[in-house]
């Protein structure tokens, strides 16, 4: 049976429902990676123009509102409706990167930098798990996937209670905060965020192994890119934390 993924767009039925194929139909790890380096060229190049946009003295708070709104909702639609994936990855893709575009514009006009170090650290991350992965210095056993599921539900819970506290101009103590807890509350965010690449990495070879249809492909790259943009975000708010005491 597949293994849990604390990866929420990637649970323990998601390739048993879609059923086994054989031949060119079915999964591999190799279309999974392609359609992943796909959806990350469509994601920056949407970045790369809503950044520019913000640069030039546009307004892109509009369209980072619309790409979170969108973004999510077709989030939704491809968890529950995987087989819609092949045609709604992309455009994800594409809304996602106009709301981080704009994220990382604002961010990088209060900290000159810090948008190339949080892509690099992000990308240093994936590549380090990934290469801990193959070697198994790292095995998604059941114990570990249990611990960063619960972690990882514990911090969706946590931003979810920050959030509506928020509408009420309730602040959760020392989550948003740069003082020295608040900086360690986020980095163990971002080792959570990290280790969901190991279960994502895991989850996607067994699915591969056990013959998910070829549609599947794109799920998977969908699950990663879920994750390496959590990742990115938390890096990016941990290291503008770190700055701001300077």
């Amino acid at each position: 049976m597949i293994g849990r993924s604390g990866n929420p767009t990637l649970n323990d039925n998601t390739f048993e429902r879609a059923g086994h194929f054989d031949g060119s139909s079915r999964m591999t790890i190799e279309g999974t990676v392609n359609k992943a380096f796909i959806t990350l060229v469509i994601l920056l190049g949407s970045a790369f123009a809503t950044w520019s946009m913000y640069f030039n003295g546009q307004n892109v708070l509009g369209y980072a509102l619309g790409g979170a709104i969108i973004g999510f909702i077709l989030a939704m639609i491809i968890s529950f409706k995987a087989n819609t994936a092949p045609y709604l990855v992309p455009i994800y893709a594409l809304m996602e990167g106009v709301f981080l575009g704009a994220i990382s514009a604002q961010y990088e006009a209060r900290f000159d930098g810090i948008t190339l170090q949080a892509a690099l650290l992000t990308m240093c991350v994936f590549i380090g798990l990934l290469i801990a992965y193959k070697t198994r210095i790292i095995r998604a056993t059941e114990n570990f996937k249990l611990g960063v599921f619960a972690a990882t539900a514990g911090i969706a819970l946590v931003y979810l209670v920050s959030f509506v506290l928020g509408m009420f101009g309730v602040a959760v103590p020392y989550l948003h905060e740069s003082n020295w807890i608040g900086i360690g509350i986020s980095v163990f965010i971002v080792v959570i965020a990290a280790l969901n690449l190991v279960l994502d990495f895991d989850f996607i070879e067994n699915g591969a192994a056990q013959g998910a249809p070829k549609y599947m492909e794109w799920y998977g790259a969908f699950g990663l890119m879920v994750t390496l943009v959590w990742l990115y975000l938390e890096i990016i708010r941990l290291l503008a934390k770190i700055m701001s005491r300077d």
